[in-house]
């Protein structure tokens, strides 16, 4: 995984979306922080292990639509009439199965991935993968579970953000950086290139939307 290039895309998109939403000058960090955490919600949703009330945790793999019109809720799309929102079927792609493509968890995943990456580039802070971590989990597992690592994240996520200590944050939000990358290769088996290739692929659509009015 080419951490390197992946900053740079991640800088070019990041400073596009500034560039056009008109938003030079206004700190975007806390933005940034709850739009993470929000994917990394949606992403442990579609991961699904942590529902013991469910008869399903298995993670969702299904495709998701590659539309242009609904984006964003495959098959339907929103329309405005008399001031009411509406949910539609789409014109497009509903009937069409074959428009759904990709992986929805590892997408999920690499939202979380352009925000982890935003974040760090916002405050400066180098980020790299610590293979010897990763093989540790691989080899040991998570103590106390997916679950338990996913809140460690967290957690070091927050303090990297509530902390007063520069030296402080950056520690924590690398701990949560290794433990991110962790749950994805060994918590759900991600590989390296799948990551980058599906960062890559999702960074094009990000584009796209910038530029038809998102």
């Amino acid at each position: 995984m080419n951490l390197e290039k992946m900053f740079k895309m991640q800088a070019e998109l990041d400073d596009r979306i500034i560039r056009e939403k008109g938003l030079e000058g206004q700190d975007l960090l806390p933005n940034t922080y709850v739009a993470l955490i929000t994917e990394l919600g949606e992403f442990a949703n579609e991961g699904r292990w942590f529902k013991h009330w469910s008869e399903n945790q298995e993670p969702n793999r299904t495709g998701y639509i590659d539309c242009d019109v609904c984006v964003d809720q495959p098959g339907r799309y929103e329309a405005i009439h008399e001031g009411e929102i509406l949910s539609l079927p789409c014109p497009k792609c509903e009937d069409h199965e074959e428009v759904y493509v990709g992986d929805r968890l590892l997408e999920e995943y690499v939202d979380c991935l352009h925000f982890f990456l935003s974040i760090a580039i916002k405050k400066g802070w180098h980020l790299y993968l610590l293979k010897e971590s990763i093989e540790d989990f691989q080899r040991e597992g998570f103590e106390g579970g997916l679950s338990e690592a996913f809140l460690k994240m967290q957690w070091h996520l927050l303090n990297s953000r509530m902390f007063s200590d520069e030296y402080t944050k950056e520690s924590n939000f690398r701990l949560a950086w290794w433990l991110f990358i962790a749950i994805g290769i060994v918590g759900f088996g991600f590989t390296l290139d799948q990551i980058e290739k599906a960062y890559i692929d999702k960074n094009a659509v990000n584009h796209k939307r910038q530029q038809e009015g998102y």
